[in-house]
């Protein structure tokens, strides 16, 4: 792989069933020369809906009344103001080596992991990680196996394996602004370093994580010729390294601020925060700071900027490997000096034990499985009637239940796309909208 190549600002757009390149986003608005091909991308992800919606999901605490938590926006935001700093490291990093070509940047390096870092949610569903468990878990029901009759294979991984790694993918590709028609049209380079696990579902279905659905399969693989990314197989490609610095400025941040949520509503003791970060940050450095958030603030900020320059010169270590498509470590941080990556080991654990498993948050997971079945109910059975027997077949319930779709289904629509409609509609619920129209459908908020 090369830098001329995997900076690529080229987009596609999809005409009649085929991936096409189109014209590049400043000529398209006029304003060529005011903003760059990637700054195009940045405006276009936070225009979305779909990042609006992002202020009402779960980051770490469900449905949560505090003002001063996270949720999945003002998470993504962090991450992205993360990812930048990498970016801009690296980028400088590189540009001295005399890596980058003559006409990039290294704040394009920036700007591109910052929108990566923008979009890396984009495609959680409601209720977080449990959300995405309560589908799969529906779809893997015996009772609802009847169900997938009729579908490929890989359709088959697919629709039983919800995955908001492949729906931000499918939001920025397909469903989001040119709808059908290519999506966001993000850049290509935007695209690959959004992209953390470049395989289908079928590739690999025991790991559960993959990015690419088979219905944004063709577009991907033309993203990933026009990087140059390495094939690992009819539908697996090697990461684009840029992905490497999205995944670590995510993984920073939610080491880190998932425990100031939990010092913020009491989980957690402002001391037990100080004695984790103790090995990177002297507290004495930030004593005179009384007041308790904006010394958990200091200390986290101290941690972010030291995981940063230490990450940044671990991607530089193993540029070559990068490269190659053959980096030897799970991560990053796996890289990285011993006192950085144990207190990040440490932070994990810390949250795994006293905030993941709080039972404020155990509670209204339990919740998530029964509220996202009901809504599921209403509708993948009638979407099946619709795509199997036509709209003139269905009675006048299911037709009620199906105009609770946003997104209207087609006639002659295949049955893979109709559930792929459904997991787009719930997918793309908030936790506070999944909860009530499950609680007004059900009947009980009748009375």
């Amino acid at each position: 792989m090369n830098w001329s190549q995997l900076l690529s600002a080229r987009r596609f757009k999809i005409k009649h069933g085929e991936v096409l390149p189109t014209r590049a986003g400043a000529s398209e608005d006029g304003v060529a020369g005011l903003r760059s091909e990637f700054h195009i991308d940045h405006d276009r992800v936070v225009f979305s809906s779909a990042f609006r919606r992002l202020g009402r999901k779960t980051q770490v605490h469900p449905l949560a009344q505090h003002d001063h938590t996270h949720n999945r926006l003002t998470h993504s935001v962090e991450v992205a103001s993360v990812g930048r700093s990498l970016g801009n490291r690296v980028g400088a990093m590189l540009s001295g080596g005399g890596h980058l070509p003559a006409e990039g940047t290294p704040f394009d390096i920036g700007s591109i992991v910052q929108v990566a870092c923008l979009a890396h949610d984009l495609g959680n569903p409601p209720f977080g990680h449990t959300g995405e468990y309560a589908m799969r878990d529906w779809f893997r029901e015996p009772a609802h196996l009847h169900l997938l009759d009729g579908l490929g294979e890989a359709e088959r991984h697919d629709i039983q394996t919800y995955e908001g790694n492949a729906h931000s993918l499918r939001l920025l590709s397909t469903l989001e602004m040119y709808t059908g028609e290519g999506g966001m049209r993000m850049t290509a380079a935007t695209l690959g370093a959004s992209v953390k696990y470049p395989w289908t579902a079928q590739t690999f279905p025991a790991r559960g994580k993959f990015n690419i659905y088979q219905a944004e399969l063709s577009y991907y693989r033309q993203v990933a010729a026009e990087l140059g990314l390495i094939e690992r197989g009819a539908e697996h490609w090697a990461r684009h390294p840029l992905s490497y610095l999205m995944e670590a400025a995510d993984d920073i941040c939610y080491a880190i601020v998932d425990l100031e949520d939990a010092v913020e509503i009491g989980i957690l003791d402002l001391r037990e925060l100080e004695e984790l970060l103790a090995p990177i940050v002297d507290p004495d450095k930030v004593w005179q700071i009384r007041e308790p958030r904006q010394y958990a603030a200091a200390l986290r900020g101290t941690m972010v900027g030291r995981c940063v320059k230490d990450l940044a010169d671990v991607f530089m270590r193993h540029h070559d490997a990068l490269m190659a498509g053959e980096f030897p470590l799970k991560d990053l941080i796996a890289g990285a000096s011993g006192d950085v990556r144990e207190t990040l080991d440490q932070a994990k654990q810390l949250a795994r034990d006293k905030v993941y498993r709080h039972r404020s948050k155990v509670v209204t997971e339990v919740a998530a499985y029964p509220c996202l079945g009901v809504l599921l109910d209403a509708l993948v059975p009638n979407v099946r009637a619709f795509c199997l027997h036509g709209p003139d077949a269905l009675s006048h319930r299911q037709q009620t239940q199906l105009a609770l779709l946003e997104r209207p289904l087609a006639p002659g629509m295949s049955l893979y796309d109709g559930y792929l409609r459904v997991l787009d509609e719930v997918g793309g619920m908030t936790d506070n909208h999944a909860a009530r129209l499950a609680r007004e459908i059900s009947g009980i908020g009748l009375i």
